[in-house]
Order: structure tokens, then C-alpha cells, then sequence
């Protein structure tokens, strides 16, 4: 394994996390449990899963109160709901799916040379994780992506090494190849110009580098639109060169969490994600005042989520 990637696990488990996250993955190790669980994580309610997975409800009982015992679940309103700790850690086990990396088309000798410089570099990145062919099919499928949607033509390449590079990694994270010790959190809304952009910087600055943070948009804006990089000033929070990305599937399946502000059903479903819409008007479309006010409501929001992470906000009384 290379340097890289040994940074990338985190630090060793002290012995109560390790005795914690063991009795987890004992308890998971029953498939029947793994099960239980996973029909949690769809939505269905306790009564519905026996039925639905064909098992008695004495197993499910058993399985419940194992889930419990090992802070896998909790009660919400009645009903049995996967915690923090089981999307985080095990939501990709809840998850059937596969995930093939994406063919280019054009290939990228059909695209400027310099498109190629990308190649190279990437694929020395990724030189331990993903085959040179799969990073040119990366590299030309987000720069066709880019060029179509962007009038900032020449930072054209530079966008297409940053989105490129951010969509090799979530590859790599949801087919398991590198791992983490933060939650990964993806805010989707139409533009990725204002809500999402503006949720991810709160939640960066807040977290203080806690939590792994992606953004897109389901019909993204030519640009970033510098009302917002204003507001987010005004509150001391910078948005650090961020662009609108278009939402692509891989992100979405690295994610742990993926929060939607108004895009409908663009955001594809995955198992094993922890889904939450947040309603919240264009910021866009409203007046300085009214932009303000969403960008606020976002910051009590994000604050929320990180208490519903266990992560303590850091800087939050700005």
C-alpha cells in the first residue's frame, strides 16, 4: 500500500473505539442481522421486515435488539433507524450495487493535447489505485462534462484536473479501495451556485476538516455567482475557488450522507446512504436580505447535522 493511502486510514483505534467497533462487527457478521438492518436502512418499519424478509419475528426481535445493544439503531418517533455510527461505518454494507468505472466517449486523443497533461498526472496519482485507461476515461468524460456547462474557459483544464481528481476518489472510496475515518457528506441542489455550495463551506469551516465534503448540481450554473461568495464573506466563511460540478453516480455512492436542496428526483438512490432533503428556497432568486436569510438557515442546519454527526462545531459562534 502506498504512502498515500496509509495516511489515509487515519489514526489507530484507541481500545474502547476498538472494542466498540468490534462487538459491531460481530453482531453484523450474522446475516440475518445484516439483513435487519439493511431493511432499516430502506425505510421499512420493524413490523414490516419479518414479512418482507421472510424470517420469523422472533429473528428479528433478536437481531433488533442486538442492533440496539451495539448503538446500531436507535428509535425515532416510534420507528427503529439506523445511527451515525452504522451509515458511516457499515452503509456500504447495506448496499447490493456494483460500480464499473465509466467508458470515455470521445477518447481523449480526440480531445485537445493538453487534456492529456491531466492524463499523466492523474493517472501517476491514482498510479496505485485505478489503471492509466480508467483515468483518461475520468479525464475525458469531466472535461466534455465541463466544457459544456462552463463560459470560464481558460481555467477550463484546471476544473477538469479538480473534478476529474474528486470523482477518481469517490471511485475509489465507494468501491472500498481507500478508506476513511470521517463521514462523507454530498449536498446536491440544482445549480451547485448557491444552496450546496454554501452548505459545504459551513460545513468545512465547522467541521474543521472532520468531514470529507462533496457538492454538485443537477443542472449546474456556467459559473459561480459571486453574490454568494459575498454573503458566505460577510460571515467569514470563504467558498476557496469552488465551481459548479454536475452530479455524477460515483459520488453519490461514496457518500454516507447525501443532502438535497430542491432538485426533485435528479439525485439517483443508492442503498445504504443516509438520505435527507433540506427545503429551502433559491437563494438565487431572491433579494440580498432573502439570500442572507437562506444562507443563515443553512448555517443552523449544518450545525444540526454536525451534532447529529458527534462532531462538535468548531468556530460556531461566527
Amino acid at each position: 500500500m502506498s504512502d498515500e493511502l496509509l495516511h489515509r486510514v487515519g489514526k489507530p483505534l484507541d481500545e474502547q473505539a476498538a472494542r466498540d467497533r468490534a462487538a459491531q462487527v460481530s453482531v453484523l457478521g450474522n446475516p440475518d442481522t445484516l439483513r435487519v438492518l439493511s431493511a432499516l436502512a430502506s425505510g421499512m418499519s420493524g413490523a414490516e421486515v419479518a414479512g418482507e424478509l421472510g424470517v420469523d419475528s422472533s429473528v428479528v426481535e433478536r437481531a433488533l435488539h442486538s442492533l440496539q445493544l451495539t448503538e446500531l439503531i436507535r428509535q425515532e418517533d416510534e420507528a427503529w433507524v439506523p445511527t451515525v455510527n452504522a451509515w458511516v461505518r457499515f452503509g456500504r454494507l447495506l448496499s447490493s450495487e456494483s460500480l464499473n468505472p465509466v467508458a470515455a466517449d470521445p477518447p481523449v486523443t480526440a480531445l485537445p493535447r493538453a487534456v492529456t497533461t491531466v492524463v499523466a498526472d492523474l493517472a501517476y496519482k491514482f498510479s496505485s489505485t485505478f489503471s492509466r485507461e480508467t483515468v483518461a476515461s475520468y479525464v475525458a468524460q469531466s472535461y466534455l462534462l465541463l466544457s459544456q456547462r462552463t463560459r470560464v474557459r481558460e481555467h477550463l483544464l484546471t476544473m477538469t484536473a479538480r473534478y476529474a481528481a474528486d470523482r477518481l476518489d469517490a471511485l475509489a472510496t465507494a468501491q472500498g479501495l481507500i478508506l476513511r475515518d470521517t463521514p462523507e457528506v454530498l449536498f446536491v441542489c440544482v445549480q451547485n451556485a448557491g444552496r450546496s455550495q454554501m452548505a459545504g463551506a459551513f460545513l468545512r469551516h465547522f467541521s474543521g476538516g472532520r468531514v470529507h465534503v462533496r457538492t454538485a448540481g443537477s443542472s449546474p450554473a456556467l459559473a459561480a455567482h459571486p453574490r454568494v461568495t459575498a454573503a458566505m464573506e460577510e460571515v467569514g466563511v470563504e467558498l476557496w475557488g469552488e465551481f459548479p460540478k454536475p452530479l455524477t453516480d460515483e459520488v453519490v455512492r461514496a457518500a454516507d450522507y447525501v443532502i438535497t436542496m430542491g432538485c426533485g428526483d435528479a439525485c439517483p438512490v443508492f442503498p445504504g446512504r443516509r438520505y435527507m432533503e433540506w427545503d429551502l428556497a433559491d437563494p438565487l432568486e431572491l433579494d440580498d436580505d432573502g439570500l442572507r436569510d437562506v444562507r443563515d438557515d443553512i448555517r443552523v442546519r449544518v450545525l444540526a447535522l454536525l451534532v447529529e454527526l458527534g462532531i462538535g462545531a468548531q468556530d460556531a459562534s461566527r
